[in-house]
């Protein structure tokens, strides 16, 4: 009976013993698959960590501006000096980067439709000032009909968008004009209109 008791009380004792085991396998497996997900989170913020970056780079390059060019703007303007403007701004944007005219301005001398080039100087006489300004001066303030656009040759008056592109036209054609006069061999431009336009054109 003694040695009956014996065993069962081993018996028992191994039972519980199994009952405590924990097995080291599974839980390797457990540990090692939150391991994984915590490995593949990392590699995933360092990739959205990556992108993000390389998104900032890219927004951080400069963008191309336009071409810039340089005018002396001096006269009866409110602030007279070199202005930088757009290349392809007309001498009304130079007139305004110079503050616009003063009181005493002179305000139809100049052209404002013309356009202006790089190291150009603009000047705007006062009303008091003579009228006899040298060939030059007044040459610079005519539209140039060799050598205008479309829009420029649109703010001749009686000129508008059909006329001016007769004007292209003819130029492509038959080359420059020799002469102010020779505008009307251009189809739709004759005396009555060449009379208004003769005082604002020229030819180089």
């Amino acid at each position: 009976m003694f040695c009956s008791l014996a065993l069962i009380g081993l018996l028992c004792g191994c039972r519980a013993q199994t009952d405590g085991l924990v097995f080291v396998g599974e839980t390797d497996g457990r540990s090692g698959n939150g391991a994984g997900a915590a490995g593949n989170g990392a590699e995933a913020g360092q990739e959205s960590e990556n992108g993000a970056e390389s998104t900032a780079d890219s927004s951080a390059l400069p963008s191309e501006e336009a071409p810039r060019i340089y005018v002396y703007v001096c006269g009866a303007v409110n602030c007279p000096g070199v202005v930088e403007l757009p290349e392809g701004s007309r001498a009304e944007a130079a007139l305004k980067a110079a503050g616009g005219f003063r009181e005493d301005a002179r305000t139809d001398y100049v052209n404002l439709a013309a356009r202006v080039g790089d190291g150009e100087k603009l000047y705007f006489p006062t009303v008091e000032e003579k009228t006899e300004f040298s060939q030059e001066s007044r040459e610079n303030a005519l539209i140039n009909i060799n050598t205008a656009d479309e829009e420029t040759l649109c703010t001749l008056p009686g000129i508008g968008i059909s006329k001016a592109r007769d004007i292209l036209h003819y130029r492509e054609e038959n080359g420059p004009f020799e002469s102010c006069e020779d505008i009307m061999n251009v189809p739709g431009i004759k005396t009555s209109v060449y009379g208004k336009i003769k005082d604002g054109i020229r030819v180089d």
